[in-house]
């Protein structure tokens, strides 16, 4: 069965340190290619700065490991990111760390701490999530209900992972495999029976960790 660690959304953090700007940029991959383009966008949106340091990690058994440090002293930035990733378990994930030197040196410890705690912020700030084989149910249900399934979702029976506002709502719920006939008896009790599965199928989707 397919299962890994990621991150669950784009999303960027940022720090001072001793008058340097860090700015940590995480976006969830599932290639290499992706990756490279990201960290393409991420360099053409910083072209002023010092220094941009890329990373990815790619792969359920971090086949992909990549980075460079951007002319920060060898080993200090890049590399120790992808080995924070692949100790903390997270892969097809890419990171670049932008830096805007504030004039002051931090050494190779410093510099190490700088970019991996940079990134560690925008591994926060995305959210860390499993990826694992679940079952995913549309549901087809009247428009008063769902506050309701909302609610019920949070009791971590299932999380929602879309919703289509239609005639009526649809909602695309996910769930671990064993519990799909649970869930199916918890929208049918929450909707009198009203509510319709369209669709039940086996796919990856996002579990929050």
């Amino acid at each position: 069965m397919i299962q890994y660690n990621t991150v669950r959304q784009e999303a960027h953090a940022e720090q001072i340190i001793e008058k340097s700007r860090f700015i940590a940029y995480v976006k969830p991959v599932e290639s290499r290619e992706e990756a490279e383009a990201f960290i393409a966008s991420i360099r053409s949106e910083h072209k002023t700065a010092t220094h941009n340091v890329p990373a990815m990690v790619i792969g359920d058994k971090f086949q992909i490991q990549w980075a460079s440090d951007d002319g920060e002293p060898q080993g200090t930035s890049g590399a120790p990111i992808v080995q924070m990733l692949v100790k903390e378990g997270i892969t097809n994930v890419a990171v670049v760390v932008t830096r805007y030197f504030g004039g002051i040196k931090l050494g190779t410890g410093g510099l190490v701490r700088a970019y991996t705690g940079s990134a560690r912020l925008g591994l926060e700030a995305a959210g860390k999530c499993m990826i694992k084989e679940m079952a995913v149910l549309r549901f087809k249900l009247d428009y008063s209900f769902l506050s309701k399934a909302q609610n019920l979702a949070k009791e971590g029976l299932f999380s929602i992972e879309d919703i289509a506002y239609e005639e009526l709502v649809t909602i695309k719920a996910a769930a671990e495999l064993e519990d799909a006939e649970q869930v199916k008896a918890s929208f049918a009790n929450l909707t009198s029976g009203t509510a319709v599965l369209m669709e039940e199928t086996t796919e990856l989707a996002k579990k929050d960790l």
